[in-house]
């Protein structure tokens, strides 16, 4: 049982993103877990954003992180990096964190096991006219 706690997720978000110019060098998002990767299944249907799922293109589902966030992926068991999208919600099994496409399970190294353990980051995202507005908002 000890050992199953220990698989868990965890994740650390900043309180206040690109706040200072030490936090615009910083992960936003950091979180620690395993990955898993689909493809064949779920190729051409609809993901969250509305997006065909292609599983050669570099994209992954996350259960949290905005729609759009570019996240580096790397596989803890090889140190390999990969650059993806968060186009999809999920994963759904387990306490796994992330779900990666096959293209970047590919260049993990990881498509022949299925599941690693991963570091998932993101930067944090630069602030719009958007933001602006809405914080002078009460």
């Amino acid at each position: 049982m000890g050992a199953l706690a220990l698989s868990g997720c965890t994740s650390e978000y900043s309180a206040e993103p690109g706040k200072g110019s030490a936090a615009s060098t910083k992960p936003s998002h950091k979180e620690v877990g395993e990955a898993s990767w689909y493809g064949p299944g779920f190729q051409g249907n609809e993901t969250a954003n509305g997006e065909t799922f292609d599983q050669k293109k570099m994209t992954a589902a996350h259960p949290s992180l905005p729609m759009g966030t570019q996240a580096t992926v790397t596989n803890l068991e090889n140190n390999k990096k990969v650059e993806v999208r968060i186009n999809d919600r999920g994963p759904y099994v387990g306490d796994r964190a992330i779900d990666l496409s096959r293209a970047a399970a590919k260049k993990l190294d990881m498509e022949e096991d299925g599941t690693t353990q991963v570091k998932i980051e993101t930067k944090p995202r630069p602030k719009t006219d958007t933001d602006d507005q809405s914080s002078k908002k009460e």
